[in-house]
Order: structure tokens, then C-alpha cells, then sequence
């Protein structure tokens, strides 16, 4: 089932075009680009942190990019909740295990689409990373 019409969302025209500003202003104004997969290999060193601190500290990548929440693990937190606030404000937000298109296509299976988003985000976090990104 798609959205109506009426859709209280908003115009994906003006969201594109006011997060395109964003990105211009931040990396005008810090002079660093914007991004999310240095937040992923961060938090993953703040978890280990609490169980083997001694191994993280001699770590080269930790030791370049200090495991701490700065200013980009902070951006992805606020994607989150941005996008839950813009859902609750605009009155399209609801709980659904799937989404209709994926269900249309492939059936009611939680798992199989839970093994798919996790493969997909593997695999784009891979290559972020290996893009040094």
C-alpha cells in the first residue's frame, strides 16, 4: 500500500534542497566533510574499550581516530532522532515490522528481511570503509 496523496510528509524537492545547504554550511564551517562510518568503527572501539582498553590503546586506527563521541557520532544520533521527530510532527509515524513494498515482493518473512537489511548494511559499511570514508 503506498501513501496517499495527502501525505503530510515533506516535499522531498525542499528536504534535498535544505540538506544540501546543511552539507555546504558544515563543511564550510569546520572544514570536515560530513559522514557516518567513522561513528560505526568509533563505537565499536568505545564497546570494546570496556573490555580490553589496554588492546584498544596500542590499536593503530585508535590510535589515529580516538574512540570518543565527537561531533560526528552526535550527527548520527540526530539523524535518528531527526527522522523520528519529522515522522511523529508530519502524523505519518507507526510501527511496522515490514514495509508493504517488501512484503509485496518477497512475502511476511521478518527474518528473511532482517537478514537482507543486514547483509545490505554490511556491505555498504565495507565499502565506505574501504573507501577511507
Amino acid at each position: 500500500m503506498r501513501p496517499e496523496k495527502d501525505d503530510k510528509g515533506w516535499n522531498p524537492y525542499l528536504a534535498g534542497a535544505l540538506t544540501g545547504l546543511l552539507l555546504v554550511a558544515s563543511t564550510w564551517v569546520t572544514g570536515k566533510y560530513v559522514g557516518a562510518s567513522t561513528s560505526f568503527a568509533r563505537s565499536a572501539g568505545m564497546i570494546e574499550q570496556l573490555f580490553a582498553p589496554e588492546r584498544v590503546k596500542i590499536m593503530e586506527y585508535f590510535v589515529k581516530e580516538k574512540p570518543i563521541v565527537e561531533w560526528q557520532w552526535m550527527f548520527v544520533a540526530g539523524i535518528a532522532l531527526g527522522a523520528f521527530l519529522s515522522a511523529v510532527t508530519s502524523g505519518t509515524f507507526r510501527w511496522k515490522a515490514l514495509p508493504d513494498m517488501w512484503e509485496e515482493r518477497f512475502g511476511p518473512s521478518r527474518g528473511k528481511r532482517a537478514a537482507v537489511a543486514f547483509l545490505g548494511g554490511a556491505v555498504a559499511l565495507f565499502g565506505a570503509r574501504l573507501a577511507d570514508g
